[in-house]
């Protein structure tokens, strides 16, 4: 029998339930240890996605499909700061159409730094935020005193069964397993709640603002579904567009562009580069040259259903 074959046959010992439970923890310790182990391999640039996929037994999209979103989302703990200084809020109008008047007890869901949060506690809502990141819970707890924090994720709700009135994803959906997350948020939703998705996107039709993405995405490209399909218990899908415009400074427009996942994990020289490029942009072009704030324009594209 190889090590292997012992190890598993120490942990299931007898086999039953407590065979089958430990064996379950095991396995759950086992891929969190290997996701670390392929964050080191691509942060360090030690392996590619074909090598890791063979050592997985898998393909190199199943790999890529399977750890590169939670890779990405878990590079924010390294910038943390970065995306509480440079990131945008929200317009009031999104809070109100995101949440009915009848509710009271709210959850923000992927809370990140709280940017959402503070406009939900503003409102005199009693205030429920879920962020996986320590380092951005640490950011929202220290901007946002009146929401109770918790760790936990959109597949893992640490809260009751039916215990909030409205469940808020803000820039965070992309990043779930839509499956499970919709389970998730319906089992902690009471009846007839309502679950609303929110996403800040630039306005490329801005031309400076379409030269900005060209910077950004010179190495990859994210590609985000800002109008996703809700599936049952969700019913009565309703979307609206607002557009708004966001003012900052020129080091809060570089915070923005080093707070995004895929800039986060550029080895560290591409990274450089390209913030160099950002400051360039805002050193010559007529619409920024010589301005110490910027208006960036967006449009805030919200999605809600009623469990």
């Amino acid at each position: 029998m190889s090590d292997v074959g012992r190890l598993v046959d120490e942990v299931a010992g007898g086999g039953g339930i407590d065979g089958l439970r430990r064996v379950t923890e095991a396995i759950s310790a086992l891929e969190a240890r290997r996701t670390q182990v392929i964050n080191q391999l691509r942060r360090e640039r030690r392996a590619s996605w074909d090598e890791i996929g063979q050592a997985c037994g898998m393909t190199r999209q199943g790999a890529t499909r399977r750890w590169s979103r939670k890779l990405h989302a878990a590079s924010f703990d390294a910038a943390a700061e970065a995306y509480q200084r440079g990131r945008p809020s929200y317009p009031l109008s999104a809070v109100e159409w995101a949440v009915p008047r009848a509710a009271r007890r709210v959850l923000d869901l992927g809370a990140g730094t709280g940017k959402f949060t503070k406009l939900l506690a503003d409102a005199n809502l009693d205030v429920v935020a879920v962020e996986p990141s320590a380092a951005m819970r640490d950011q929202l707890a220290a901007a946002v005193h009146r929401a109770a924090v918790f760790e936990g994720s959109a597949e893992r709700i640490p809260l009751p069964d039916a215990s909030v009135d409205a469940v808020v994803v803000a820039q965070a959906w992309h990043w779930v397993d839509p499956r499970d997350a919709t389970a998730e948020v319906a089992r902690v939703l009471r009846p007839g709640g309502t679950l609303s998705l929110v996403w800040n996107i630039r306005d490329h039709s801005e031309p400076w603002v379409a030269l900005l993405d060209g910077i950004l995405h010179q190495h990859t490209r994210q590609e985000i579904d800002t109008e996703p399909e809700l599936g049952e218990p969700f019913a009565r899908l309703e979307r609206t567009e607002i557009r708004w415009r966001h003012t900052l400074s020129r080091g809060e427009l570089l915070d923005m562009v080093a707070s995004r996942s895929y800039v986060i994990v550029l080895p560290e020289q591409q990274r450089r580069e390209l913030l160099g490029n950002v400051e360039e942009l805002m050193d010559t072009h007529p619409d920024l040259k010589g301005r110490d704030t910027l208006d960036l324009p967006y449009v805030t594209r919200c999605t809600r259903a009623t469990r």
